[in-house]
């Protein structure tokens, strides 16, 4: 149920945020879920995937969000024992950078690498602003929400116990 209700925060942050370029919160979000649940982090992951197919329909983005949150919440899960904020932020920063990039493999699938390399280079200016803001909210929200998000899994796994 926890992992359920995360991932729907997620999207509905998401969405509520949408009317700006590429200032999300799902990079933070899934870089605290995989710091503190580990993998189980992927749950709360793809319950926001599976609300973005319901509200927006399937599409490409669909395919690389299939892949892409993965690749950031093993990075996190890698960093986990950080308590760095501007490590934090420098990862969501350069996630934020190469999103773009991560994409290519599915393009270059669809057509082929001249398309890919174009769709990339044609949204490098929103992946620098997605640099930026994830940067910037990393470095300010990452520390407090992974202690808040601690609390709460330790007073969940208390009373799930019972």
């Amino acid at each position: 149920m926890l992992f359920g209700l995360l991932g729907g925060l997620t999207f509905a942050l998401q969405v509520a945020m949408s009317g700006l370029p590429n200032i999300e919160p799902v990079s933070l979000l899934v870089m605290v879920y995989a710091a503190v649940f580990g993998r189980k982090s992927l749950y709360c992951v793809y319950v926001y995937v599976v609300l973005d197919v319901l509200l927006f329909g399937i599409g490409v983005w669909n395919i690389y969000y299939l892949y892409i949150w993965a690749i950031l919440a093993a990075a996190a899960i890698l960093m986990r024992k950080s308590q760095n904020p501007l490590a934090w932020a420098i990862l969501s920063g350069a996630f934020g950078l190469l999103f773009g990039a991560f994409c290519m493999p599915v393009d270059i699938f669809i057509g082929g690498l001249g398309y890919a390399a174009s769709r990339w280079v044609s949204g490098i200016p929103f992946d620098l602003i997605h640099c930026g803001g994830n940067f910037v909210a990393a470095l300010i929200l990452f520390v407090p929400l992974r202690r808040l998000l601690e609390k709460l899994s330790s007073f969940y796994q208390k009373t799930d116990n019972k």
